[in-house]
């Protein structure tokens, strides 16, 4: 089996998911073409050397549908012989579309393949695709399934969390992302966007907040308390009846904030780099998929983490560096906890509660 090397990696800045943000201008098609467009820029890459695009996309309707994959390659300019595909995993499909081809670059299907996700959240809201998780009562009845918002504080009732470790885990993650883009962290890899007929355009990440405060953050109300109350903790409390009640601990800055962003990666075989004369910035090891529960979900993250690890023969104490996904304070707090990953070891430069997710 080959391996699988990373060849070069871009990002757009997050932009605010409103229709006041820098980015919703702009489509999610475009911000693809400008990234894939910019591989090819930094790297003098052929386009016909890529033998597929693969993109995550959660919100696969209206201008986001229709796989939109190859529809970027093609207005990228790519030709017509670059194939593309465009798949769902929720909230991981743009981390699952790197692992989808980095298997089939290991197993020789692929040479070079063009991987990551993309979200315009202002123009394409999240449960836009309305499919039934989200909207048939008899689904979501016999599944159980719940808002993240709701999943999120069970998590944090189950754990025994309190509201200021919360509040100082999204304190921290601000601070992060901020001293990360001072110190110019970013430099390598963030494609501004310039400003045209569809926006202002952005250099940064538009939602960074540096200026938070523990007293600030401590100020805001419950994000998910009437959620609960109209129904949504009964459904949790239901599949959980040894939690009596649920504590509704996070709010808008312990929460994941939606971004209208872009990412790609230039991944490629060491035959297929050499080829191109690019030289390896790093080695995508092994991944892993795990499933829990509807009602708790989020905790899905952390088990895959663990997962991935011993399948590349190593220990969390190994492990320099996580990138984790906040998904909500309380996950990064047990992450934390259980993983025994420190402010140094976990997200250093800031993650997507200061950041953005899209």
């Amino acid at each position: 089996m080959t391996a699988a090397l990373v060849l070069d990696y871009v990002r757009t800045p997050r932009g605010r998911a409103s229709a006041k943000g820098a980015l919703h201008g702009r489509t999610a098609t475009d911000l693809l073409v400008h990234l894939e467009r910019a591989l090819v820029e930094r790297t003098g890459l052929q386009p016909e050397r890529v033998e597929d695009v693969i993109v995550g996309c959660a919100s696969q309707v209206d201008e986001q549908g229709a796989n939109i994959a190859r529809t970027s390659a093609l207005l990228a300019d790519w030709g017509e012989r670059v194939p593309g595909v465009t798949i769902n995993r929720f909230c991981a499909s743009g981390i699952d579309a790197v692992a989808h081809a980095a298997a089939r670059l290991r197993a020789g299907d692929l040479g070079m393949a063009v991987a990551g996700g993309v979200e315009s959240v202002s123009r394409v809201p999240l449960f836009a695709d309305r499919g039934p998780l989200w909207t048939d009562p008899a689904t979501i009845r016999e599944v159980g399934s719940v808002h993240m918002g709701i999943a999120a504080d069970l998590n944090a009732t189950i754990e025994g969390l309190g509201r200021e470790e919360l509040d100082r885990y999204g304190l921290e993650t601000q601070h992060k992302a901020a001293a990360a883009w001072a110190a110019g962290a970013f430099a390598g890899s963030v494609v501004p966007v310039g400003p045209g007929e569809h926006g202002p355009g952005l250099d940064h990440d538009e939602l960074v907040r540096g200026q938070t405060t523990l007293e600030g953050l401590a100020a805001l109300p419950p994000a998910f308390a009437q959620l609960g109350a109209d129904g949504q903790d009964a459904i949790a409390l239901n599949a959980y009846p040894a939690v009596t009640a649920i504590e509704h601990l996070h709010t808008v800055g312990t929460s994941p904030q939606m971004a209208d962003a872009a990412a790609l990666l230039l991944l490629g075989t060491p035959e297929a780099a050499e080829a191109a004369g690019l030289a390896p910035r790093g080695r995508i090891v092994a991944a892993a998929t795990t499933a829990v529960n509807p009602v708790l979900m989020l905790t899905a993250g952390q088990s895959a983490v663990v997962q991935a690890i011993a399948r590349a023969g190593l220990r969390p104490a190994d492990i320099d560096v996580f990138e984790f996904a906040e998904a909500f304070a309380a996950l990064c707090v047990k992450f934390r906890r259980e993983l025994d990953a420190g402010p140094d070891r976990m997200n250093p430069n800031g993650g997507t509660m200061a950041m953005g997710h899209a």
